[in-house]
């Protein structure tokens, strides 16, 4: 079974969108709002070097930001 996390925080538009397309696709994902998660904004910065949103992790690959051909690539779409 796949594994997706995404991080998020509630004034990204993409985000959103992310999510939207995820459920859409009937994909069930764990959201962690780094906005209100310190630690996990740390962590996820530490691993991707990045401190954007969306950052969405699957099976431990990480895509920053939406991109909606990777993450369909990614997903076995």
């Amino acid at each position: 079974m796949m594994h997706v996390i995404i991080y998020t925080t509630p004034t990204c538009q993409y985000c959103g969108v992310a999510k939207q397309f995820l459920r859409e696709l009937g994909i069930g994902f764990t959201e962690y709002d780094i906005s209100r998660d310190q630690k996990k904004m740390v962590e996820i910065v530490s691993r991707t070097g990045r401190a954007s949103v969306p950052v969405i992790e699957i099976d431990g690959d990480f895509i920053v930001g939406f991109d909606k051909n990777r993450l369909a690539k990614k997903l076995g779409l």
